[in-house]
Parts: C-alpha cells; structure tokens; sequence
C-alpha cells in the first residue's frame, strides 16, 4: 500500500469520525429536548393535590 492511499484512508477514516461524532451529538441534544418535553407533559397531566382543609389531604385518591 503507497502511503498516498494510507494518507488517503486515514482522512477518509478521521472524516467519518468527525461526521458520526456531529450526527451522536444532534441525536443527544434530540433526546434531551423529548425528555424535557416528555417531562413537562406529565407534570401538566399530574392532578394536584389539596394541601389544606378537610376533603383531599388525608388520602390521595388518584393513586
């Protein structure tokens, strides 16, 4: 192998990398944007509670 192809593998192999490693990093920032979304939803959904008087602070009963 001529070191002009073993030149040519290596930028053809770091190019790659530095692709897979721009393209993880968008699939990270996704993830944490849809758990953060994922998050808020249910939090929205989440029924809350009575904290004073006498009907709904004993027993939850959505449990």
């Amino acid at each position: 192998m001529s070191i002009e192809a073993t030149v040519s593998t290596a930028l053809t192999l770091e190019n790659f990398n530095l692709h897979q490693s721009a393209q993880l990093n968008l699939l990270r920032e996704t993830l944490d944007h849809q758990a953060r979304t994922v998050t808020e939803i249910i939090e929205a959904a989440t029924p809350r509670l009575a904290t004073s008087g006498h009907l709904g602070t004993q027993i939850n009963t959505y449990a």
